[in-house]
Formats: structure tokens, C-alpha cells, sequence
């Protein structure tokens, strides 16, 4: 047997949800009310994508634990099934009107680069490199990169088999490509509307910009397949002692809009996202010079109750960014590659609904495409002065996640009709800097939301 080892995200969107909530094993839970909490945080890596073999059927397979014995809230870490080996996987790498970006040895996203130097903490005068998407904003011009998108329909099967029931996707593809992530606003970081991800980026480079020079780095969203995955109601797992038990896959509920949101198993999700992205890599669908979304409709990812597996642990992961690699190719593909979820209203508390997740993922992949931008220890807003809640990465929405006013409502017309969406603010590169004073715009530590960072990160108590 051979074992599938992957680990995904530095950091990925998640809010709690009372683990104490119970679920009826037997019949179609009730309607779950989802009260608000305090967020969880967890962190991982690239994906192989030579070791995943795309055909490996869900039923018969074994998850395990991750190996260190952690919870399996560490969503994603080291996450292991077995699965034969007589398949022969191989990745196709199929690259479109891609020269390579701008890193040599990777076939991946066109890159610029850059540096900041800590001003506060330990850390003071140490420079950290970084390298985001698009074209160098001294440069100007416009950067488009194609969102290829696989639109995910779930099937949920009762423990007999027979199905229980379907969640599509289909109602919130309108929604979803007439967002703020891929339709135009007005914001004050450009003269003329844009995209939520690239407002963002123009505000924390604003004192760049050449007068009267355009820069902007644009999504352009392309839906390139509609897929049914099917979910059992058990799965195996392997504990780290050894031993072998089984857990429930999925729950179930009801949101205010009557649409059916499903918590789901993170180490069944991993193995559904990790063959999923793989297949739309072989079917040529998802490119190494796009950003690759897995769109999924209100699923939320909890982790394993090892004492009692019939309910679920700690929730909820909403969305998360990575990318997969091809290490027996040279230049080395990567794939930048996106869970989000669509969220319906009332699941969550502050503004937490529709594409919030969606953003907070595309905008820290513009921010951090390739997962090793580092910063100083930076202190998680609103802790206590001496609390080690810290992180020490250039991920954008995390400081924001934890907050209230997370939420940057931004109303489109959506068939002709308003619709307000609820984008996520983010944190600028000036707050993880740690400075009294920003060179953003405006001064600002935080955009669209201004007043969200009132200052800049607090550096993590040692």
C-alpha cells in the first residue's frame, strides 16, 4: 500500500462552533443554529500533487490521524490514506500562454518582489522578503490572471447507501461571478472601479503608484466544470495508537435562507480536494499561470471527536489557499489552488456570509501566492498583552478574521436587483511591519475599512 501524504494552507479561514451541538445518528439532524465564537487558527504546506491518485474511490479507504498523534483540528497536517498503488497516477502539466512567471525554476503565477524591515519587537531592523501576484506596481500596467473554477455539488448517502440527500452548488454561481472578487466597485485606492483583491493591494502600494500610471491585477472567472462528489454517511480512521474506528462523514442543517449547509469531516475533505484539484490539473482545466478555486456550497469543515465520533470537534474551517507542485518536472509546476465556501446568512456572526471566505482566500493569495512569506511575530488583535495567540506569516485576513466588523459590505447589482455582499478587510503590509506610522494610503493599517487595524501589529510576548 502506498500513503498520500499531503498538508495544505499556512493559514486557513475557520470560526469555532460550540462542539457540544448533537446530531441524531439515524435520522436528518435538526436545523442548527450556529452561534458566534472565537476563531481557530491552523497551519501547513504545499501539496505533491505526484503522490495523489485522482481515481482512488472513497469507499474502502482508511484516513488516519496526522502521525504526531495532534488533533485533527491541525487541519490538514500530514493527512494520510491508504490507497493502491496499481493505478499509475501521473500529472499532466498543461500550461497556457505561461513563459514561467518571473521566478526562475517554477512554472507558476507571474510575481513581483519586494522586502520590508520589522520596526518594533524582537525582531526590530530584520528584513523579510515577499514575493505577490502580479506585475511590480513602480512598473504599472495590468496584470489579468484567469480564476479557473470547479463548482462542487455534494451528495450525501445515509449509512445504507441510499442518498439522503444533494447540495448544489447552482444557486450560488450568479452570486458567486457577479462578487466583488470579479465585478468592479468604486474604492478610494483606484480612480476608477475595480476588483475588491486589487482595491487592496493598490492601497497598501499606493505611495508606489506613478501618478496617472494604471496597476491593477484583475480576475477574470471562468467556470470550468460542475462536479457531484458523493459522501458517505461513515468513514474509517486510523488512530496514531493504531487503532481503527469509525466516525461520522457529515452533519447536516438548515441556514435561515433554507439553504442545507453541511459540516464535513476535514480528513475526508482533504482526500475529496486534494483528488478533485488533481483531476481538473489532468483534464487541463485548472493552469499553473491561474488561480484554481474549488467552490463549494456552505460546507464547513469540523475536525474528528476522538471520544465520541458520532459528533463533531472543533469547526469551522471556511476556505483555505495552497497550491500543488509537480517535484519530477523541471521547471517545477505550481498551481495555486483555493478552497471557499459559499455562506449563507446567519451561520455566522460578524458579516461572516456569502463570499467573505472567497475573499480573505483570494486576497492572501495575492499577498502570499507561494506560502513562504514570512513576518515578525505578530499578536492576534484583541488578546491580552501577554497572550502568545501569534503568527508569524504574511497572511492578510487573519487579523481581521478575529474581529467584529470583519465585514466590508459592498452592494452590486445582481440580475438587476441589489445584492450586498460581504468581502472580508484586510490587514495591509504596513500592520505586519509593526510602525507608529503607515505609508499606505491614508496612513492606513487596513483596507477597505480603515478603522478595522487602528494600528499597526503588536509583536508576540516572548
Amino acid at each position: 500500500m502506498q500513503s498520500f501524504k499531503s498538508a495544505f494552507v499556512l493559514s486557513a479561514l475557520t470560526v469555532t462552533i460550540c462542539s457540544s451541538l448533537l446530531f441524531a445518528q439515524t435520522a436528518p439532524p435538526a436545523d442548527l443554529v450556529v452561534p458566534p465564537g472565537p476563531p481557530a487558527y491552523v497551519k501547513a504546506g504545499p501539496v505533491d500533487g505526484s503522490q495523489i491518485d485522482p481515481g482512488t474511490p472513497v469507499s474502502g479507504i482508511t484516513l488516519s490521524m496526522p502521525p504526531n498523534g495532534a488533533s485533527s483540528s491541525a487541519i490538514f497536517m500530514n493527512s494520510t490514506f491508504g490507497r493502491s498503488s496499481s493505478s499509475g497516477n501521473t500529472m499532466a502539466h498543461n500550461p497556457r500562454n505561461n513563459t514561467g512567471g518571473t521566478i526562475d525554476g517554477l512554472t507558476t503565477v507571474s510575481t513581483f518582489a519586494g522586502a520590508f524591515a520589522a520596526q518594533a519587537g524582537p525582531f526590530t531592523g530584520d528584513v523579510f522578503p515577499f514575493v505577490m501576484l502580479g506585475n511590480h506596481p513602480a512598473a504599472g500596467g495590468t496584470t489579468t490572471f484567469t480564476t479557473n473554477i470547479s463548482e462542487v455539488s455534494l451528495t450525501l448517502l445515509n449509512a445504507d447507501g441510499t442518498v439522503l440527500t444533494t447540495v448544489p452548488f447552482a444557486p450560488f454561481e450568479t452570486l458567486t461571478l457577479n462578487s466583488p472578487n470579479f465585478q468592479d466597485a468604486m474604492y478610494s485606492s483606484s480612480p476608477s472601479p475595480t476588483q475588491f483583491a486589487d482595491a487592496v493591494q493598490r492601497a497598501e502600494f499606493f505611495h508606489t503608484l506613478q501618478p496617472g500610471q494604471p496597476w491593477h491585477t484583475r480576475l477574470s472567472p471562468l467556470v470550468v466544470n460542475r462536479v457531484n462528489i458523493t459522501v458517505p454517511r461513515f468513514v474509517n480512521i486510523r488512530l496514531g495508537n493504531g487503532q481503527i474506528i469509525q466516525a461520522r462523514s457529515y452533519f447536516i442543517g438548515t441556514a435561515a435562507d433554507g439553504s442545507t449547509f453541511v459540516l464535513m469531516l476535514d480528513l475526508l475533505f482533504n482526500f475529496f480536494f486534494s483528488n478533485e484539484v488533481v483531476n481538473e490539473i489532468n483534464l487541463g482545466n485548472f493552469q499553473t499561470d491561474a488561480l484554481n478555486l474549488a467552490a463549494f456550497p456552505n460546507t464547513f469543515l469540523f475536525s474528528l471527536n476522538v471520544n465520541s465520533p458520532n459528533t463533531p470537534g472543533g469547526c469551522c474551517v471556511l476556505g483555505f489557499h495552497t497550491y500543488f507542485f509537480d517535484p519530477t518536472v523541471v521547471p517545477q509546476p505550481r498551481w495555486l489552488s483555493l478552497f471557499a465556501s459559499w455562506i449563507s446568512p446567519g451561520l455566522f456572526g460578524a458579516g461572516f456570509q456569502d463570499v467573505l471566505a472567497l475573499s480573505h482566500e483570494i486576497s492572501e493569495t495575492f499577498d502570499n501566492p507561494l506560502l513562504f512569506n514570512p513576518a515578525p511575530d505578530w499578536q492576534f488583535p484583541g488578546q491580552p498583552p501577554n497572550s502568545t495567540v501569534c503568527q508569524n506569516n504574511l497572511e492578510s485576513g487573519d487579523p481581521v478574521e478575529v474581529l467584529p466588523n470583519a465585514a466590508f459590505p459592498v452592494t452590486l447589482r445582481v440580475r438587476d436587483k441589489p445584492f450586498t455582499y460581504h468581502p472580508q478587510n484586510e490587514a495591509l503590509l504596513q500592520w505586519f511591519e509593526m510602525g507608529a506610522t503607515s505609508n499606505a494610503i491614508g496612513g492606513a493599517f487596513s483596507y477597505p475599512n480603515t478603522a478595522v487595524l487602528p494600528h499597526s501589529a503588536v509583536p508576540c510576548p516572548q
